[in-house]
């Protein structure tokens, strides 16, 4: 049994192509990997000026940032005479030991460490008749701006959110938490994307077994390509026939900090503009970092209030139910007779108007995510407003059950968690579903 409750993952069920490209390391393999690639470029260069020295270099257009590879590396290639008059070997050694002014200088040997640099933003320098070749870091930097978090409001913390960028995530991370207890470890994965995943843990903290089996699974996932979160989440849990978290997810690097500082492992992913940090309990689901912030009072009152809204997200629609029709003696006499008196007129039978108006909150949530911002708050507005009352006023539904199924639905809202909050819509309607029934 593993620390998410599960067995251990099971290897890959077939190894993966090694060497993934199996040319020899010269000019021709690296034109026939990039064939038909219109953002590929090549030049052939001597080094200060001397044709006998000739070199052929590589870069994919986009990836590279043109001044940095033109000032740190083009200009010292062309204007250091040092180069001219040493052998070729000395020259080299003398490109990777300071003569190009590049901070990221290795050399590779094999084609898939060459293509995987040209990939990256690396420019290549390969020397005929030479079995290695150079690499020199000058990929762009061009990414999305650090801005607050969209998703997870901040009333009183640090304003800045985790963005697609791998680096720049671990960068975020690494400001908060300025320890040299941070590790940080690295998977590639995805057979075709090739998507690097970070892993970090605080060392001393976290135990290492739960490290361990973190990375083991991480690098026993099997696809062709790392996308979304949900190729990352179902390959690092042991059970994904739940609706129910068991991961935590945050955009926020503080949080993120402070599930590190808990003993979780946290995991980043190039792409993936958010963290996870595992394992998920159900005290993580209900927490936010403003109860960090606030009074301890404040705090542990908002925390039970979340815990009492989830009962009555789940429950209150098959409470009514069960209630109206199946036990009216539980009711008061006066709501009772207030309930009955509404219901008149009403031709549906009480469950099916609740479920009806379960379904209809549903689809005006879903329909207001899935529009434009402005657009999707004139919907939700519109549905809440014109079409309920409208349903009332027509005797379709009784006033207590749109009462009913809109506090249920607000209630379900104080949930910090989307996924969890998303678990608990599916489970209140199967609930309701089951009071009519039972």
């Amino acid at each position: 049994m593993g620390f998410f409750g599960g067995k251990e993952s099971v290897p890959p069920p077939h190894p993966r192509k090694e060497p993934k490209i199996p040319l020899p390391l010269n000019t021709e393999s690296i034109l026939k990997v990039f064939n038909n690639c219109t953002d590929f470029e090549t030049r052939t260069l001597y080094l200060a000026g001397d044709p006998e020295k000739r070199v052929d270099l590589f870069t994919v257009g986009g990836m590279v940032r043109m001044e940095r590879a033109g000032d740190y590396v083009l200009r010292p290639l062309a204007q250091d005479e040092r180069l001219r008059t040493l052998p070729l070997d000395q020259a080299i050694d003398q490109m990777l030991h300071g003569a190009i002014y590049n901070l990221g200088a290795r050399v590779r040997t094999d084609m898939d460490q060459v293509v995987n640099d040209l990939i990256g933003g690396n420019c290549i320098f390969l020397f005929p008749g030479r079995r290695e070749a150079l690499s020199f870091s000058v990929g762009t930097e061009e990414k999305r701006s650090i801005s607050p978090p969209e998703n997870e409001p901040v009333v009183k913390g640090s304003r800045d959110a985790f963005v697609e960028n791998l680096r720049t995530n671990t960068s975020l991370v690494r400001r908060h938490l300025k320890t040299h207890e941070l590790k940080i470890a690295e998977e590639v994965v995805g057979r075709r994307s090739l998507t690097p995943v970070d892993i970090l843990w605080v060392e001393g903290l976290t135990d290492s077994r739960l490290v361990e089996q973190v990375r083991t699974r991480v690098e026993n996932i099997d696809i062709d390509a790392l996308l979304s979160t949900g190729n990352l989440e179902e390959y690092i849990i042991d059970e994904i026939n739940t609706p129910f978290p068991v991961v935590g997810v945050t955009e926020r690097p503080d949080r993120f900090c402070a599930g590190l500082m808990e003993g979780r492992v946290g995991i980043l992913a190039e792409g993936l503009p958010m963290g996870y940090l595992a394992p998920g309990t159900v005290g993580q689901f209900f927490s936010t970092p403003q109860d960090r912030s606030n009074n301890w009072m404040i705090s542990s009152c908002l925390t039970l209030i979340r815990y009492l809204c989830v009962l009555l997200t789940l429950f209150l629609p098959a409470l009514y139910i069960a209630a109206v029709v199946y036990h009216p003696e539980m009711i008061p006499v006066k709501l009772a007779i207030s309930i009955n008196s509404a219901k008149a007129g009403v031709p549906f039978p009480t469950s099916f108007e609740v479920l009806i108006m379960l379904l209809a909150f549903e689809i005006l949530q879903e329909a207001g995510l899935r529009l434009p911002a402005p657009v999707g708050q004139t919907v939700s507005i519109l549905g809440g407003l014109v079409v309920g009352t409208a349903a009332v006023e027509a005797k379709i539904v009784s006033p207590a059950v749109l009462i009913a199924v809109a506090v249920a639905g607000i209630a379900g809202y104080t949930v910090p968690n989307q996924d969890f909050a998303e678990a608990l819509r599916l489970w209140r309607f199967l609930i309701a579903v089951g009071g009519s029934l039972a």
